[in-house]
């Protein structure tokens, strides 16, 4: 006689995974392939998710760090979804490289209002966090200096800007709602002049995603989030559920490595996706837990996503619209 297998219900929380600005960097990676072959190269990962950098490079990707990795040529050059200071596309082009910008366009919003602000004379406050590629983009827009980064509400007690009434604030994208709005608060109870973003900077794949979580937190023993340690989005969905009711949360990037030992007696389970995080993850994940338990699912929805990005002219199809016209032979 079999042992009977502990009943475990989960909740998978939707929207998760990928987000249109990850769906269009990495079809921008897979068209340049199909339109130019092998092999493209891509400064940085093209979105923060190692099963798919492994993906495209075995499609014929090659991952680079810095332009002076790529060989003279004319073969394709990606930047990341991420963003890039503006003295990367000024190097390609001295180079007579032929690159491609696969910045969500979310974050090429906030570059726009960080030079409009520049240009009105205004000195800037980023919220975000160090050393991630898309705050290094967002303040590389800029001459050094033009853009100070608050972290947290600490940051902006220390701050002391040259004229409190020329003051104007952006954010990352990829933040957590709550912790920003207190940095918000901060900022604007220190600086009653301050302007912020005419449309919130944190992007709405960001958001639905906390609040999918949200959604479910406190009704889970254990709330997983599928995604990567350098996903800036992904880290906030585990402190997201750990503040909306479940203090067991973590981060795992597959179901290789899932913690079993720490799964013992958990009766209900949240499933969640970092913006890009695929649904072949969160499937393997669901799939290791069927061996475990006598698994039953219900997905629990709280907004319906139809946002699409196109892509770059330069890789649209004959016939598409937008697609550069190709001149008569």
């Amino acid at each position: 006689m079999t042992n009977q297998l502990p009943d475990l219900k989960v909740y998978l929380a939707a929207p998760r995974g990928f987000c249109a600005g990850v769906v269009r960097a990495i079809d921008i990676v897979e068209r340049a392939l199909e339109l130019h072959g092998k092999p493209v190269y891509v400064r940085h990962e093209i979105v923060h998710n190692k099963y798919v950098v492994e993906d495209l490079k075995q499609k014929g990707a090659i991952f680079v760090e810095e332009l002076d990795e790529v060989p003279d040529g004319d073969r394709p050059v990606i930047f990341s979804a991420h963003g890039v200071p503006k003295s990367v596309p000024e190097a390609a082009k001295t180079r007579n490289m032929f690159y491609l910008d696969a910045t969500c366009p979310l974050v090429s919003k906030v570059h726009m209002e960080a030079s409009r602000h520049f240009q009105d004379g205004y000195e800037i406050v980023l919220i975000g966090h160090a050393g991630h590629p898309e705050v290094i983009g967002t303040m590389g827009q800029l001459p050094d200096g033009a853009i100070t980064l608050v972290e947290d509400e600490a940051d902006v007690a220390a701050f002391t800007p040259k004229d409190a009434d020329k003051l104007a604030y952006i954010t990352q994208t990829t933040l957590s709602v709550d912790d920003t709005r207190g940095i918000i608060e901060a900022l604007e109870k220190k600086f009653p002049s301050i302007h912020g973003p005419h449309k919130e900077d944190i992007c709405y794949a960001t958001t639905n995603r906390q609040e999918s979580v949200k959604s479910i937190a406190d009704k889970c023993d254990m709330v997983l989030v599928v995604g990567a340690p350098n996903s800036s989005n992904s880290q906030r969905l585990v402190e997201v559920a750990r503040t909306a009711g479940c203090g067991r949360s973590m981060l795992v990037q597959r179901a290789s490595e899932i913690d079993w030992s720490v799964m013992d007696g958990i009766k209900t389970l949240g499933i969640t996706a970092g913006a890009s995080a695929p649904e072949v993850l969160v499937n393997e994940v669901v799939d290791a837990f069927r061996e475990r338990f006598n698994v039953s699912v219900e997905t629990v929805k709280t907004k319906d996503e139809n946002v699409e990005f196109k892509l770059p002219r330069q890789l649209r199809r004959e016939g598409e619209p937008g697609a550069p016209v190709r001149a008569a032979s």
